[in-house]
């Protein structure tokens, strides 16, 4: 770690982070032995008017060393680590000389925590720099002092949503909110303000080290914080179902810190630190959330001997809800964007969706008026499919019908350019099947995108048999480009995100065809991490889509000369579908009946039609059915080639469809679980409850391998 120290004329001393060999500045060893002897320099000079603690770096620094982190199992180690930290950071706030943080660029986790640790805080004003504690994302806790400092600077109620939410801020937000001092415009501003307030404040002290402090908005026994804190925890645990122990402790270690002196805080800080950093759940985050997502957003399954493309102008088929939310994030983005429909009406419909999304954006404060009218602008309404020409890409966003793509296929492919890139935003139809009606099978590829569009991050980018290496290119770079997560698969019925959601699901209708309590299933699900139950998620998809999927699924392999299997969901979705009618939200009537007047609530002839069973499963063992049906589905996915990298699988499961985020996704659970242990309990379920889970064989490869590591 290389630390800069200037000494002016003035005796004030300008410390400038470079960390040498990487990107940013993080907190390791090395930063930490620099910074001691950084400090006893300091400390020596005969005269010394004041400390300036900046960047060589575009960010200020990112926090601690994520690899070190990944690899702690020792919670004595941890403790202290973050204790040798505190212990300089501690000496640098009561040096006795005014310190200023000249935070010239993004300022996160450990980087906030230095700042804190000094007296004043200026920031250049650039909204695309952030200023947070993004280590509950992890499955961490600031650790340096972050949570000590910030409650006493902000007060705990104030400083919860920073601290459990992750909240990150530009820096005028985050002066307004108190965490910042002051605005600079450029570096040598920054610099200059620092200076003056050095020399205006030669006397700097932290507020909660002068004698009169007084915690903002009241400590833990006052009583608006006291009614606070008594159903914050029950709040907390309605949330994360406890399955996310870094909340619970930093609302813990700001609790308790709250009632004792500051370096008491600070020690009880540390210990939940290092009892939330050498825990699983923050091992699967850090993994899944930091290694694996950089390792696809970096280009992990993009042909690297293709140069960069950058799209201009982009047609999008279809003017419903995934073709205008296509088309908004496109023109975000910067393209051009035609938005056909069959009528210009249809597609004067979908702009107007658009301007609904771009209304609700302006007025959380996320557009500019000017943002707002750019977006709009871009976007150009026709029914004409002359007006495709001279698209670079071509996405196709119809109903998910075969012949349908095929006319509109063929009816763009006449207007755009040898080498314009046709996509089809299907969810299941095979794509080389999709590509027989292309003229130009290597340009097409699937591009499969989630609803709603401008909210889910993902996209599954769906390669065929014949599409080329350009084509794979072209899209990966066109998803970066509108800021969302590429992950390449190859082409499988349902893909591979379809294709493994779908279990969570038909294991779902499978514990109600049992006899198992509707509402028993929906906690399960909810309690083994998934965001909605599978019955709620059933009725949200559509039973009558979910029965049209099965029936084409079973039309297209009779026609392979194969056999589809049953499942006992089929059962429960013909029942509904047929005998009742009740085919989802979007008509009114599924599993959940949907007053026009109130929240939805069970269908209450539900457990009549599926009766309860004797053999009743505990919530554990629903659970685990729920979850092994899709983790199972994802090693075969593995097995077949259809997602080729375990950072794909769990990366696509996590904000794909939402399985559980504090497993790490869905091949991560098996290490979580452990993997001889999740093998052996798979063939138990496969003897109980039949063959869909009986662990294929490259689970016992994997584990051998160490794939899953």
């Amino acid at each position: 770690m290389s630390i800069t120290y200037e000494k002016d004329k003035q005796d004030i001393v300008t410390l400038t982070m470079d960390m040498q060999g990487r990107s940013t500045n993080v907190i390791n060893e090395s930063f930490l032995s620099t910074f001691r002897k950084i400090l006893d320099r300091l400390q020596a000079e005969t005269s010394l008017n004041g400390v300036i603690v900046t960047s060589a770096k575009k960010t200020f620094l990112v926090g601690g060393d994520l690899d070190w982190l990944l690899h702690l199992h020792d919670p004595a180690e941890a403790f202290q680590a973050v204790e040798l930290i505190k212990v300089a950071f501690r000496e640098l706030e009561k040096m006795g000389k005014p310190v200023v943080a000249a935070i010239n660029g993004s300022a996160l986790g450990g980087g906030l925590e230095l700042a804190f640790a000094c007296h004043y805080r200026i920031a250049i004003d650039d909204e695309r720099h952030k200023i947070g504690f993004p280590e509950v994302n992890l499955g961490l806790l600031p650790g340096a002092g972050g949570i000590i400092r910030l409650t006493r600077l902000l007060g705990l109620q104030e400083a919860f949503p920073y601290l459990m939410e992750g909240k990150q801020v530009n820096p005028q937000a985050a002066k307004n909110a108190g965490l910042i001092d002051e605005l600079a415009t450029d570096q040598s501003d920054l610099l200059a303000r620092a200076v003056n307030w050095i020399v205006a404040n030669p006397r700097a002290m932290q507020p909660w080290d002068k004698p009169r402090y007084r915690m903002p908005g009241g400590n833990p026994s006052h009583p608006r914080v006291a009614q606070m804190l008594a159903i914050a925890p029950a709040m907390l645990k309605k949330k994360t179902f406890g399955n996310y122990p870094a909340p619970q402790a930093i609302m813990n270690a700001a609790v308790e810190g709250a009632m004792v002196d500051f370096d008491t805080a600070s020690r009880i800080e540390s210990r939940y630190f290092a009892q939330v950093a050498t825990g699983q759940v923050a091992k699967n985050m850090i993994k899944a959330f930091w290694f694996q997502l950089n390792q696809i957003n970096a280009g992990e399954n993009r042909p690297h001997e293709v140069p960069p493309t950058h799209f201009n102008k982009v047609g999008v088929l279809g003017a419903g809800m995934m073709g205008h939310g296509i088309a908004y994030v496109t023109a975000y983005a910067g393209m051009d964007v035609i938005l056909k429909d069959i009528s210009l009406e249809k597609a004067e419909a979908g702009k107007l969706a658009i301007g609904k999304i771009v209304d609700e954006r302006a007025s959380r404060g996320r557009l500019t008026a000017e943002k707002q009218e750019q977006i709009l602008d871009r976007i150009h309404v026709t029914a004409s499919a002359a007006d495709l020409q001279g698209c670079d890409l071509i996405i196709e966003a119809v109903f998910e019908d075969r012949e349908l793509k095929a006319r509109v296929t063929e009816e763009a492919e006449g207007q755009i350019g040898a080498s314009a890139v046709f996509a089809s935003n299907t969810s299941t139809l095979p794509i080389t099947g999709l590509a027989e009606q292309s003229s130009r099978p290597a340009n097409f590829i699937g591009l499969h995108f989630f609803s709603p569009v401008h909210k889910m991050k993902l996209v599954e980018i769906i390669c065929g048999q014949r599409t080329s290496p350009q084509t794979l290119a072209r899209a990966f770079d066109y998803v970066r480009s509108i800021g969302k997560i590429p992950i390449v698969v190859n082409d499988s019925r349902g893909f591979y995100t379809s294709r493994v959601f779908a279990t969570y699901l038909k294991e779902g209708l499978a514990l109600l065809a049992e006899g198992q309590h509707p509402r028993a299933i929906e906690s399960a699900g909810l309690q083994a991490g998934m965001p909605v139950g599978p019955l709620a998620l059933s009725d949200e998809v559509s039973l009558s889509l979910m029965v049209h999927i099965n029936e084409q699924t079973r039309k297209d392999m009779m026609a392979e000369g194969r056999e589809m299997a049953t499942h006992p969901a089929d059962t429960v979705l013909e029942t509904m579908t047929q005998r009742f009618g009740r085919l989802g939200k979007a008509h009114g009537a599924g599993f959940y009946e949907y007053p026009p007047d109130g929240p939805k609530y069970l269908w209450p002839p539900l457990q009549s039609h599926f009766p309860s069973t004797s053999k009743k499963l505990s919530q554990s063992e629903m659970m685990e059915r729920l979850m092994f049906a899709q983790v199972l589905e994802t090693a075969r996915c593995y097995e077949e080639g259809v997602v080729t990298s375990v950072a794909g699988a769990n990366i696509g499961s996590i904000f794909g469809w939402g399985f559980a985020p504090f497993k790490g996704g869905t091949l991560q659970y098996i290490d979580d679980y452990g993997a001889s242990d999740f093998i052996r309990r798979a063939r138990q379920l496969a003897d109980r409850f039949g063959a869909r889970f009986n662990p294929p064989t490259v689970l016992e490869q994997m584990t051998t391998a160490g794939a899953l590591d």
